[in-house]
């Protein structure tokens, strides 16, 4: 007869071997290392807080040996940075497909080439957008997880030791959250492929309001707040865009807008540069107008 507690142990401690295999240390601050998660065989994700120099970088692969790489690219809003290896050694993480609150999970650190450590925990709460104190980040996971020092920029693993998120502690107030993974290969391959994450840039001022209960029937779905726009840039991409003063922005790409925070998230990334639905209600009806999102400065 099988022991229950043994058989989730030895699952719980092969997940943490598995996810191990591409959990490194990365050598790029004063103080301790911290540790990152290999997502190509040359590139390797950590938090960007961690890395308080662009030259001298070094990883240690699970297996001891030292590996010197340079920064590719960094995005402070979402505490993500990418790291090139001079050699293709790294063993590749496989991302977790998604989450479920109350799941089993193991936080993961490598702070030091002398071997992995592990916290065991679940996940608390899925939340976001939330604004960082350089940006904003569009998800967030929140777990119960122990975030020992040098464990920023290493994975969260789930029980089959698939890489959930990247953990980190750098957005200050002493809280430690988790980026979920397909987020955070998202942002890794632009850093890879461009040094950094683009921002959107619409060049309207507005501020968040309710939408009454006629308008949320005429937009065909419960949403209970919008923004309205209180002032519109000369030459913006809103003014090419004929977006206007008393308009209530509610969507962007059909991604609804209810509030600051979510307008941020939705104008990172590979969003700018397209011409893009854009919905509004004006005078209570809805349109949709046709924008071509800026490149922030």
């Amino acid at each position: 007869m099988s022991n229950v507690l043994v058989d989730l142990s030895n699952s719980m401690a092969a997940a943490a071997e598995k996810a191990g295999a591409s959990t490194v240390t990365v050598n790029a601050r004063r103080r301790m290392p911290a540790s990152g998660i290999a997502f190509a065989a040359d590139l390797v994700l950590t938090a960007d807080h961690t890395v308080e120099r662009e030259d001298g970088i070094s990883v240690f692969l699970p297996d001891k040996t030292e590996v010197n790489a340079s920064l590719a690219g960094r995005d402070p809003g979402s505490d993500l940075a990418v790291l090139r290896l001079e050699k293709s050694v790294a063993a590749p993480a496989a991302p977790a497909a998604g989450v479920r609150i109350g799941q089993l999970v193991l936080a993961l650190g490598r702070p030091s080439p002398d071997g992995l450590e592990a916290s065991l925990g679940v996940i608390s709460a899925l939340g976001g957008p939330v604004r960082t104190p350089r940006g904003s980040l569009e998800r967030y996971i929140r777990t119960d997880t122990t975030p020992y020092p040098g464990f920023s920029g290493g994975p969260l693993a789930d029980a089959e030791g698939r890489v959930a998120g990247i953990n980190t502690s750098g957005f200050g107030r002493g809280v430690a959250l988790t980026i979920p993974a397909d987020l955070a290969w998202k942002v890794a391959q632009q850093l890879a492929e461009h040094g950094s994450i683009q921002h959107g840039y619409l060049g309207v001022r507005s501020e968040a309001v309710e939408i009454a209960a006629a308008a949320q029937k005429a937009l065909k779905r419960e949403q209970a707040s919008g923004l309205l726009v209180i002032s519109v840039e000369k030459d913006s991409p809103a003014e090419a865009g004929e977006l206007m003063v008393g308009d209530i922005l509610a969507a962007i790409d059909g991604v609804p807008v209810p509030d600051h925070d979510t307008l941020f998230a939705r104008l990172a990334g590979d969003i700018v540069g397209k011409s893009v639905p854009v919905e509004v209600l004006r005078g209570g009806q809805p349109k949709t107008l046709k924008i071509k999102i800026g490149a922030r400065q």
